[in-house]
């Protein structure tokens, strides 16, 4: 039997890390996933701890006859990939942490790359998801946070820092709401998971989780089809700014809050069809994610196994 070649994946976001192992097909290894809670109330010593329990419960489940390759880490932005170190504005016991050197400790002599997750999920995307065949396309997650990361002309695009395509901190116009990084009307501080409960918590509505919306948004509650409209509105506005900067083709995007009702899209798609003067950015295609929740991982593991697609920062 051929011997398979294995990456280790780790996705950092602001509730949960998660690892596991991830073929060179982009399939993740059955029992291979391990998740731990992160969360904003953390201490440094605990998110370390749940990154090694994840890490080495992922470790344990390298089949026989595989062979691991290296690790690919994607977390929660800011990052700052010379260094290695992650600050997730939604986990502020970490700033300049040194993850990648925390992974490496773990895959003694093997090579670990970090990257912000908005890049893994674009690079998943890419490789195995809804943008195969596109070389100009953007990747969101939509969840505690908002993230993106952008392929153009088939390559990643990190910057000097590894922040390229931090889509969640573009402002969009009509909103007034504050953002932890500062700006006012970011679309992560209207429309992520939290930031949507807690506008709908202000107009009345009595939940508070994305899934408790979700479940009012089908029961027909007009605060939560007021809400998922208003969120739809700012992410589209968002990626209609992203499309008209970049000329992107494909926008795919995945995350928890992304799957509140299908509803969503449409009204991220009517935003963008506002600008219906440029073509070139109405013509853009919005998808969810082709890869449900294993885009993440896929996408850390893409940052070894499609290593010449990864650009340097």
């Amino acid at each position: 039997m051929t011997s398979r070649t294995v990456a280790l994946a780790v996705d950092l976001g602001g509730t949960k890390v998660e690892a596991g192992l991830v073929d060179d097909a982009g399939a993740v290894i059955e029992g291979s996933r391990h998740r731990e809670p992160t969360g904003s109330t953390s201490d440094s010593d605990t998110l370390a701890a749940a990154v090694t329990r994840a890490v080495l419960g992922a470790l344990a489940a390298l089949p026989d006859g595989a062979t691991l390759v290296g690790a690919g880490i994607g977390s929660a932005g800011p990052v700052n990939t010379p260094i290695g170190a992650v600050s997730p504005l939604n986990i502020p016991a970490w700033r300049d942490y040194p993850l990648r050197a925390l992974v490496a400790s773990l895959v003694p002599g093997l090579p670990v790359t970090l990257r912000m997750d908005g890049i893994c999920i674009v690079l998943a995307e890419h490789w195995v998801g809804a943008g195969r065949g596109c070389d100009n396309l953007m990747g969101m997650i939509v969840s505690t946070g908002i993230g993106g990361g952008l392929i153009l002309n088939g390559r990643t695009v990190a910057g000097p820092t590894g922040n390229a395509g931090h889509i969640g901190h573009v402002e969009v116009g009509g909103f007034d709401d504050p953002c932890l990084c500062g700006g006012i009307g970011c679309v992560e501080g209207v429309a992520s998971g939290p930031r949507s409960v807690a506008w709908a918590n202000r107009q009345g509505w009595v939940g508070t989780t994305g899934e408790e919306l979700a479940a009012s948004y089908a029961a027909g509650d007009p605060i939560a089809i007021a809400t998922v409209e208003r969120a739809g509105r700012a992410i589209g506005q968002a990626i209609a700014s992203a499309t008209s900067l970049n000329d992107l083709e494909v926008v795919a995007i995945g995350g928890g809050f992304s799957h509140v009702t299908p509803d969503l899209f449409d009204h991220i798609r009517a935003a963008i069809a506002r600008r219906d003067a440029f073509g070139f950015v109405t013509k853009v295609k919005v998808v969810p994610s082709g890869l449900s929740g294993s885009g993440p991982l896929i996408g850390a593991a893409a940052l070894i196994h499609r290593a010449e697609l990864v650009a340097d920062s």
